[in-house]
Order: C-alpha cells, then sequence, then structure tokens
C-alpha cells in the first residue's frame, strides 16, 4: 500500500489548492499500486480492469503535466 503526503496550500479566498505535481505524483503511484497489486496476487479485482484503469489514471496525469507546461510556456509569462 502507497502512502503520499500531499500539502495543501490556501487561497487568498479559502479554497485549498493541491500543486499539480503532487496530484500527478498521486494519480502514477496509485496506477502503479493497482499494477503491482494485480501482479502480486494481493488484488481481488480482475486484473486487466486494473490495468485498463491505471492506464486511465495514467493519461490523466500526463494530461495535466502537458497543460501545466503549456500554462508556463504561455508568451505573457
Amino acid at each position: 500500500m502507497i502512502q503520499v503526503s500531499i500539502p495543501l496550500i490556501p487561497a487568498g479566498d479559502g479554497v485549498l489548492l493541491i500543486p499539480a505535481d503532487q496530484v500527478t505524483t498521486l494519480l502514477r503511484s496509485l496506477a502503479a499500486d493497482w499494477v503491482e497489486s494485480t501482479e502480486c496476487g494481493t488484488s481481488r479485482g480482475d486484473p486487466q480492469t486494473a490495468r485498463d484503469l491505471s492506464g486511465v489514471l495514467a493519461e490523466l496525469a500526463d494530461q495535466i503535466d502537458v497543460e501545466c507546461i503549456g500554462l508556463n510556456s504561455a508568451p505573457d509569462r
């Protein structure tokens, strides 16, 4: 089982924010944990479903990374 600590950053309006790199790390860690648990037999779920869901989480993490890179690379920054 994975253990991840994620810092929360309070915004001026009281909303709590999570750094994008922490979110993508969490998504990738969950994906890897699901695959690992099916490979070592500790999961009661269907291995193919775990691999499929893991792929979805990895794609979401990649999408977040790309969008953040795009925001940081914008000409007005």
